[in-house]
């Protein structure tokens, strides 16, 4: 059994990380369209466009991590190596130089890749990490629990101290603002990404006798069905939540009409996750882990489809349901994260080979793409129903915002739900695979 302390180690890495993946995920449309000044079809257009590379670098950085070896282990060492990089990038793609409209552009289509690149180099190898801590089904859950916990408590600190602090540092100036909030943020990743570097330790390898190619290894990913289930599963769960918490400030601000409530509403949907990463563990002892998976996305749905009543005269409804959908929501997350290792568990069981780094890299390549597609859909719809920032928006807007907000996330989520009925690894079958993995190392 794993130290608490260990877990807790190991959850700062996902602080670290999701200081920048939830302020892109909630901020970065919002950033580039109202403050940056650029138009909301070209930030679609580039969010979609930066995934072709990362159909490349995520899978390629996934092979690189299982084939690395030095003294720290296979994934850790990426955490030292490109902590402070991804905190220096960071603050470029949050700032706002004075060029033309077409500068700006290139500019920030340089930056966001740049971003993502150094993202997927650190986070490919933070993510396997977590499939190689623990061989125990149950402690995974655990592991993952305590992670997302800690990876929301990132979260909050975004949603809680990035309006804050833009205002503080910036004295009405937004630009300023957001550089130097994020600057503030980035520098206590980087201590978090290195607290969990020291305080981790690798205790699953491939077996002595693996020797793969690049080719072994994808020919080994594709017949692992189970891998295909949780990828297709990712672009429909992350394609929802994204286009979802993207639209979440333009939903507060122009259908609710209550701008100043931004940082709230967001911040309490941020204690529902963690409320919901907390009650993940005990639920998942007394419950089948896959139906338990799915009746959480059904709920989440649910909650969805509720936003749509609560008009302006209702914004206290409006914020009930959008707390109670992420807590239903993140719920599910440790859960699928625990899934993961035991499809790398199942991998092995079923080809031979062990392909951690591959394995979490193209389901992360997947996410990755729901975040595309979602972040992208955002912002063409805002287009399509004619927004413009800064202005009241028409009924015909409100309207779109509404209905993209409400209506389509419930979609991926209830499509999510009926993807899983494909997913074997049961406590039963995922105990029987560890037992067989066992005999044979």
């Amino acid at each position: 059994m794993l130290k608490f302390r260990e877990k807790v180690a190991y959850g700062l890495g996902d602080t670290a990380s999701n200081i920048v993946f939830q302020t892109v995920m909630l901020y970065l449309a919002f950033f580039y369209t109202d403050v940056f000044g650029i138009s909301p079809v070209f930030v679609g257009t580039m969010f979609l466009a930066v995934r072709i590379i990362d159909a490349i670098t995520d899978p390629l950085m996934g092979a690189i991590a299982d084939r690395t070896q030095t003294k720290y282990g296979k994934f850790r060492p990426y955490l030292l190596w490109f902590a402070l990089p991804f905190g220096l990038i960071s603050v470029l793609a949050f700032t706002t130089p004075d060029f033309t409209e077409t500068g700006k552009m290139w500019y920030a289509f340089l930056t966001y890749t740049a971003l993502m690149m150094v993202y997927t180099a650190i986070n490919i190898p933070y993510c396997a990490l977590g499939g190689v801590l623990t061989a125990d089904p149950k402690e995974r859950v655990s592991v993952q629990s305590v992670r997302f916990v800690f990876a929301m408590l990132g979260g909050l600190m975004v949603t809680a101290l990035t309006g804050t602090l833009v205002d503080y540092f910036g004295q009405g100036d937004k630009a300023k603002g957001y550089q130097l909030a994020i600057l503030a943020m980035s520098v206590l990743g980087v201590l978090m990404f290195l607290a969990c570097f020291w305080g981790t330790k690798e205790r699953i390898s491939p077996p002595p006798s693996q020797e793969s190619s690049f080719k072994d290894d994808f020919k080994a990913l594709w017949q692992n069905d189970q891998w295909r289930v949780l990828s297709i599963a990712a672009v429909f769960l992350l394609t929802g939540s994204v286009l979802r918490n993207t639209l979440a400030i333009y939903y507060v601000k122009y259908v609710l009409l209550q701008p100043d409530s931004i940082d709230r509403f967001l911040t309490l949907g941020m204690l529902g996750s963690i409320a919901g990463c907390v009650i993940a563990q005990p639920l998942a002892k007394r419950f089948c882990k896959v139906k338990l998976y799915q009746t959480f996305q059904v709920l989440a749905a649910l909650m969805c489809v509720g936003s749509l009543f609560a008009g302006t005269e209702a914004p206290m409804l409006a914020l009930v349901a959008f707390v109670l959908w992420r807590l239903f929501f993140d719920a599910g997350t440790p859960l699928l994260w625990a899934k993961m290792a035991d499809t790398v568990d199942y991998g092995q069981w079923k080809t031979g080979i062990r392909t951690t780094g591959m394995v979490y890299s193209s389901i992360v390549f997947f996410i990755k793409l729901g975040l595309a597609i979602g972040g992208a859909a955002a912002s063409w719809l805002l287009a399509g129903y004619g927004y413009e920032a800064n202005v009241a928006q028409s009924i015909a807007t409100q309207d779109g915002i509404l209905w993209s907000f409400c209506v389509y996330p419930a979609v991926g989520s209830l499509l999510v739900a009926f993807v899983m009925r494909w997913y074997i690894l049961n406590t039963k079958k995922v105990e029987e695979i560890t037992e067989d993995l066992q005999k044979v190392s």
